[in-house]
Order: C-alpha cells, then sequence, then structure tokens
C-alpha cells in the first residue's frame, strides 16, 4: 500500500475521531456546568489536547495528495479552535464577546462533521500529482 494511500485512510479516521473528541468536549463543558465548576479544568485541557489532531490531519491531506479542502479545512478548524482561548479570555472585560465561546463550539463542531463527511470523497478522488512541466522543445511548438 502507498504512503498516499495510507494517508488518506489515516485521515478519514483522524477526521472521525475529531468529531467524537469535540463531542466528549462538550459533555466536559457540561460536567463544569452541571458538577461543579472545578471540573472545568478537564474541558480546558481536554481542549488543548485533542487540537493536535487537526496538524496531523493537515499533514496526512498533504502526505495523501488530497484535495486542497482536506488539508485546508482543519487550518480554518484551527483558527476556530484559537479563538476558543481568545474568547475565554476576554469573560472579564468583554463578556458578551466572550459568549461567542459556545457558538463557536457549535462551529467547531459543524465544521468538523463536514471534514469527517467529506473526507470518505475526498479518499477516493485520484492523487493530486504533480504535473511535469512541458517545454515549447517537448510539444513542438516553436516560439
Amino acid at each position: 500500500m502507498s504512503a498516499s494511500r495510507v494517508a488518506r485512510i489515516t485521515y478519514r479516521w483522524l477526521a472521525w475521531l475529531f468529531v467524537a473528541c469535540v463531542l466528549v468536549q462538550f459533555f466536559l463543558a457540561g460536567l463544569g456546568v452541571f458538577a461543579g465548576a472545578a471540573n472545568f479544568e478537564l474541558h480546558r485541557t481536554w481542549g488543548y489536547t485533542f487540537g493536535y489532531l487537526l496538524i496531523f490531519m493537515v499533514v496526512a491531506g498533504l502526505v495523501g495528495r488530497m484535495p486542497r479542502a482536506a488539508w485546508a479545512a482543519p487550518l480554518g478548524v484551527m483558527v476556530l479552535f484559537a479563538l476558543q482561548s481568545v474568547f475565554v479570555a476576554l469573560r472579564t472585560d468583554a463578556p458578551v464577546i466572550a459568549a461567542l465561546h459556545p457558538v463557536n463550539a457549535v462551529a467547531i463542531f459543524a465544521a468538523a462533521w463536514w471534514i469527517a463527511r467529506s473526507s470518505a470523497s475526498w479518499q477516493n478522488i485520484p492523487s493530486q500529482e504533480p504535473s511535469a512541466p512541458t517545454s515549447d522543445a517537448a510539444t513542438g511548438e516553436a516560439s
């Protein structure tokens, strides 16, 4: 099995694992709300931990020569992930903006779901091999 094929299969598994991790993150947020604020530490730590899956998805998308959306979409989710920390940091100075934290979490879930669902079709698209440059001499055209 080629490295490209392995990367494409890995990408698909990582995409669905990321969706599962986001669902766990929602559960941990609920745990912090309903079982005591001390449980928010789990929510915070887990968020920083599973975010690294996005880096592996970008690498797998590039190694697998998958369509641009396959590696660009996780980059977009990384931006949303970074915003999560910004929203939390603004909770004292700008609570109205900080309140976007759960809205952004829903956006992360929606993007993750779209990536995971799309990964099946991306896996089956032929590899985007770099095309060989054509020279005028090779094509028989004169300048």
